[in-house]
């Protein structure tokens, strides 16, 4: 459901939007997700980097090989290239010694002969006519012969060309996070430099009065601002350019400000903070000012409920809960694949891994509930067993930093009992 906030006047008016306290529906967490993708617009602008330069970015063009991987038949162990032809009969098999092939040298021209072997090391290329390489632990040296009892089966350790990728397979499509693994496929074959989609600007803003930075006094009743420190690491990735706008205090006019020239001049506007209900948070009716559409306003989720997620001017706008571990929650869980897909990547589930609880616990049905745990032990199969680390305040910051991920209670369970197989998702997935 998308909820429009509409206003006479979109740049001077100052009105209260009515819509949002009309909209009392909570979304699934899957309902969520898929609303944040559906209004997720790709970059589509383009850069050219060298290889080297490219580790972590998204490429903007599908790649496809020039050559085969490998180029040429090699062997794979270090041996002797033989003719399986020749090992017939009963063995043992002696065979003249003829020469001799190193990784990085020539492919000879010269024809195999009967009843000849030529010495060859791991990654060099078969010298033409021989079509098997029998390795040096099953052979015997002697002088100008090796003697052998190992018949070997024609394309016995040899890398064949193109058996890895064939010339004109695409091996990597748009979309595509450059990984070591990508780089490392790329630079095989032989690609200098590649296609990659501007990074993503994400604009983010922290907001409250009684926020404090690190380092400055605290009056009574402030806090130090830990979400500003929680998003910026979360998005610390080679893809995202993250221009950190400050904190705001709550004041309506600075938020409005602040929103209409972030929301011009980035991709992604991230605010933290003033997005329940209370009469000092100004952002909801900032955004209704500016005329802002809210495809996701609260989430049946414990902690992150009241996430929003939508689009205002022209950029995606995401807004995150003040209490720090549901403002987590809500960026990993709901707001992160809609910024994969700004990026220019296909969604990208968090990665789920099957664990037992070593806890019990109830819950509310119909709400997902994230709960911070970290591994206590293994079972007798090697599935991790997790301890909780707390289902108290979501403006508990210490369960986040002591767990080692976030286990996941379903909506339609009521009741958790230790033993019971669980989803767990390892912190460091992103």
């Amino acid at each position: 459901m998308t909820v429009k906030c509409q206003t006479a006047d979109p740049i001077e008016t100052v009105a209260t939007c009515s819509d949002r306290g009309q909209s009392k529906q909570l979304l699934s967490v899957p309902e969520a997700v898929n609303a944040a993708i559906s209004v997720a617009f790709p970059v589509t602008g383009v850069e050219s980097l060298a290889l080297v330069a490219a580790s972590g970015r998204i490429l903007a063009r599908p790649i496809m090989a020039g050559c085969n991987l490998p180029r040429f038949d090699h062997s794979a162990m270090d041996g002797y290239a033989v003719r399986s032809q020749d090992l017939h009969g009963v063995g043992p098999w002696t065979l003249s010694v003829v020469g001799g092939v190193a990784a990085g040298d020539m492919t000879s021209s010269e024809v195999a002969a009967a009843g000849t072997a030529v010495a060859i090391n791991t990654g060099a290329p078969v010298p033409p006519g021989y079509d098997a390489v029998i390795v040096n632990e099953t052979c015997l040296r002697t002088n100008e012969a090796i003697v052998t009892a190992h018949r070997p089966r024609r394309g016995e350790n040899i890398r064949v060309a193109g058996e890895d990728i064939k010339a004109g397979t695409v091996v990597a499509s748009a979309g595509t996070l450059v990984t070591p693994h990508v780089a490392a496929m790329l630079a095989g074959l032989g690609m200098a430099n590649i296609d990659v989609l501007r990074r993503v600007r994400v604009a983010l803003i922290t907001t409250g009065a009684e926020l404090k930075q690190p380092g400055e006094a605290l009056a009574s009743g402030q806090i130090y601002d830990s979400n500003r420190f929680l998003v910026r690491a979360m998005l610390d990735l080679p893809w995202i350019s993250l221009a950190d706008a400050g904190s705001l205090t709550d004041h309506f006019d600075s938020i409005r400000g602040v929103l209409r020239d972030l929301s011009r001049d980035h991709d992604v506007v991230i605010s933290t903070g003033g997005m329940s209900s209370g009469a000092a948070d100004h952002v909801w009716n900032a955004l209704q000012s500016l005329g802002a559409s809210m495809s996701v306003l609260n989430v049946a989720m414990r902690p992150g409920k009241p996430a929003m997620i939508g689009r205002v001017g022209s950029a995606l706008f995401v807004g995150l809960p003040g209490n720090p571990m549901a403002a987590a929650i809500a960026l990993r869980q709901i707001a992160l694949p809609g910024i994969h897909v700004t990026g220019g990547r296909a969604p990208v589930d968090p990665e789920w891994f099957p664990a037992k609880s070593g806890f019990a616990c109830r819950k509310r049905p119909g709400r997902t509930e994230f709960i911070p745990v970290r591994i206590s032990g293994r079972d007798d199969q090697g599935m991790p067993i997790l301890e909780a680390l707390g289902r108290g305040s979501s403006g508990s910051l210490s369960p986040m930093a002591r767990a080692d991920g976030i286990a996941v209670l379903p909506p339609n369970l009521s009741e958790l009992s230790e033993g019971m197989q669980l989803r767990y998702e390892p912190f460091g997935t992103t």
